[in-house]
């Protein structure tokens, strides 16, 4: 419902879409027969955990259940733009900030400080070469949906971070970029995604899959997760508090 409120053009943003809106709410009531799901085994298992290879597996027995048919693909390799996703991310921060930072940068805290000087010192040529990969990824990624409706695949290779872990989180940049091999991807083609509960780690943490469908297609997407949580019940399920104080 919200999705189809703020979707479609809106005359005082000349950036948006002329696109009509779909009725989502239609697209929510759908089936999923026939639905061509691409899977990346390769992709979906490298150094991934037993506890989310397993939630993908349920969640693809699920949709076989459903009526929706799984294709094996060979989605490309990400890791350039999991590298280009960071300095990226810092121009549009650097650009955004223009009005307060450096003037007043004593407000900044470090963290956020760092990544706009980094955006604010990387080349024009830099910066350019990332846009062309980012264009020729999101090309490559567009072709794959000439032969799949949606992809499924893990959100993080891991069940979720303890309290611990979290916060030395910035000086782990290895684990940053695992924790960004199945998310930043989309955010450099513009694919939209969906992230649905799919699971529980051993301690009753919640653990996601995510579907990725072609641009402007989320119709698809809200097809394919109402249909998914009508025979699944781990969107109702919380995990317990007493587990998350322990971590």
């Amino acid at each position: 419902m919200l999705l189809g409120a703020i979707a479609g053009h809106d005359p005082n943003d000349p950036t948006s879409l002329l696109n009509p809106v779909p009725d989502y709410l239609a697209a929510a009531a759908q089936d999923v027969r026939g639905l061509r799901i691409g899977l990346d085994a390769a992709w979906n298992s490298d150094d991934v955990d037993v506890a989310t290879e397993q939630v993908l597996a349920n969640a693809i027995d699920a949709f076989r259940a459903l009526g929706a048919h799984t294709v094996n693909v060979r989605f490309p390799d990400v890791r350039q733009a999991i590298a280009d996703w960071t300095p990226h991310c810092a121009v549009e921060a650097a650009v955004a900030h223009e009005a307060t930072y450096p003037a007043r940068k004593n407000e900044y805290g470090p963290i956020l400080a760092s990544l706009l000087e980094a955006g604010r010192a990387l080349s024009g040529l830099d910066y350019q070469k990332i846009l062309l990969r980012r264009l020729a990824l999101r090309g490559q990624v567009t072709a794959l949906f000439e032969t799949i409706d949606l992809l499924l695949i893990p959100v993080h290779p891991f069940a979720p971070l303890t309290l611990s872990m979290i916060r030395t989180l910035g000086e782990q940049p290895d684990l940053i970029a695992k924790l960004q091999r199945y998310t930043c991807p989309f955010d450099m083609t513009g694919h939209p995604t969906i992230t649905l509960p799919g699971g529980a780690s051993a301690d009753g943490l919640p653990i996601a899959l995510q579907l990725v469908a072609a641009h402007l297609d989320e119709a698809t997407l809200v097809r394919a997760g109402a249909a998914f949580q009508r025979v699944t019940s781990w969107h109702r399920r919380h995990p317990s508090l007493t587990s998350r104080r322990q971590h």
